[in-house]
């Protein structure tokens, strides 16, 4: 994620509190598949994680997985080296020692990302449907 344009990730962002779909659209559309797939992933979505499974976008399924707080998730994105991703997941789920890390490596655009999914996943009732990583 850490490459992605500041704007992209903005963008990803404002799917989180949208109710028209403008950004997710944005996103579809302007070559951010990935991204799109990765909001309705944490928005619930099985047709998008499954997507982002088969498209070569593990990480971002397991990432989804990891910020629901499912071990088995957290577990594959360290042994394959996704540690930002572990940080980031943290960060939703408002671990102080994530937070901070955001904070000393100047990426505050990753602070307001975890706000907007966290205040995004708060605001929802439990799905139990939603399969696991």
């Amino acid at each position: 994620m850490l490459n992605y344009p500041p704007k992209i990730l903005l963008a990803f962002g404002e799917t989180f509190s949208e109710t028209d779909g403008v950004f997710h659209q944005w996103l579809l559309q302007n070559g951010y598949p990935e991204l799109a797939a990765l909001s309705s992933a944490i928005r619930g979505s099985y047709e998008a994680a499954d997507w982002l499974l088969k498209n070569k976008y593990p990480h971002f399924a397991a990432l989804d997985g990891a910020i629901d707080k499912q071990p088995k998730a957290y577990a594959w994105l360290r042994k394959h080296h996704f540690d930002f991703l572990v940080i980031f997941a943290d960060a939703v789920n408002q671990h102080p020692a994530a937070e901070q890390w955001l904070r000393n490596n100047d990426l505050p655009i990753f602070l307001r990302l975890s706000d907007k999914i966290r205040q995004y996943r708060d605001n929802q009732t439990f799905n139990y449907h939603k399969l696991h990583f």
